[in-house]
């Protein structure tokens, strides 16, 4: 068990998709609900924006990173995880702040899927006008 002291822990959201974050000095080892990242995510453009916060910064092979991350898909969890270790990381050092939140890092993404309405067959779909 890693030294709890050198721990730094953070939440993500994104969509529906929560991520937490633990953060600890090491050698770059991605590591999401248990399996590298690499395979966690199949398209490799979610792996790296996981690891941009980290590109940023240069500490790319400093810090570990473990992410356990529940509910929405592949690209809410990506930007979960990559939510949640930007905070991680101005939590560490507040003078990170200002390099990611320039980078965009530190935003929630308020961007969600839009509620069907009702007499509708999706959120904004009509259905077929007839005029005749």
């Amino acid at each position: 068990m890693p030294d709890t002291n050198q721990v730094t822990r953070s939440t993500g959201r994104r969509k529906e998709a929560v991520a937490r974050i633990r953060l600890m000095p090491g050698t770059g080892k991605i590591t999401v609900n248990g399996r590298e990242v690499d395979t966690y995510f199949h398209r490799p453009g979610h792996a790296v924006m996981v690891r941009q916060p980290l590109q940023v910064l240069e500490m790319i092979d400093k810090v570990d990173v473990f992410a356990n991350v529940t509910g929405g898909g592949e690209t809410g969890q990506a930007g979960a995880i990559r939510h949640g270790l930007a905070r991680a990381l101005t939590a560490e050092n507040p003078d990170n702040r200002t390099a990611l939140k320039r980078a965009g890092f530190l935003t929630r993404d308020p961007r969600a899927k839009e509620r069907k309405k009702y007499g509708r067959p999706g959120a904004r779909k009509r259905f077929q006008y007839s005029k005749r």
